[in-house]
């Protein structure tokens, strides 16, 4: 951009998310209360939610990467069909949740930076039986960030971060930078079709 500091409004994340998915994938980013959630479409909503806490905008990214990464068959249960396990987990528990969380946090890293947003890795375990290790976690994160970077993003993942990227860091109007997130799809639609054809 051009030097001067970037402000974050989250109705210019929310703007983003619904310009990209509201039309593509039927979903909307939504504010919620004090817990995030994911509520597929009803006989009441007849659209997908992606539902962040609090109006924390850390919180809409690190939902927004949920989603990215969740499969069709998973974007049609509440909460993608997993129970979340709150605090006070086991050992174990505590190894599940930091394995499910590192693509979704490489995920959120990624997105933070291209919002110059600084990021802040989540394995709290308040009154766990086990002692958390922050900085190997944050390790592993940084690894699978650094490996999406290497590798490509997933398609959804890929166009968010697009739109981020012109929005946060060019300085892009609203337009122009939904617009490079949609041209994304028409990229990877592109490759897939070329991909098929007989060599």
């Amino acid at each position: 951009m051009n030097g001067e500091p970037v402000t974050h409004h989250l109705d210019d994340v929310i703007a983003l998310f619904d310009g990209l998915f509201q039309q593509r994938f039927n979903t909307r980013l939504v504010r919620g209360g004090d817990e995030p959630l994911y509520l597929p479409a009803d006989d009441v909503v007849p659209w997908h939610r992606v539902i962040f806490a609090r109006g924390f905008y850390s919180s809409a990214l690190h939902e927004i990467s949920h989603w990215c990464i969740a499969g069709e068959q998973r974007r049609l249960r509440e909460d993608y069909g997993y129970w979340y396990l709150p605090d006070g987990r086991n050992a174990e528990q505590q190894r599940r949740f930091e394995q499910a969380e590192v693509a979704p946090q490489a995920l959120e890293m990624l997105f933070s930076r291209a919002c110059g947003l600084r990021f802040h890795i989540s394995v709290d375990n308040l009154g766990g039986e086990v002692e958390v290790d922050r900085e190997a976690f944050h390790d592993r994160v940084e690894q699978r960030a650094a490996r999406y970077e290497r590798e490509g993003l997933p398609c959804r993942a890929a166009a968010f971060n697009t739109a981020l990227l012109a929005f946060y860091q060019r300085g892009e109007p609203m337009q122009s930078a939904l617009s490079a997130g949609l041209a994304v799809f028409d990229q990877l639609r592109s490759r897939v079709s070329h991909a098929a054809l007989p060599s």
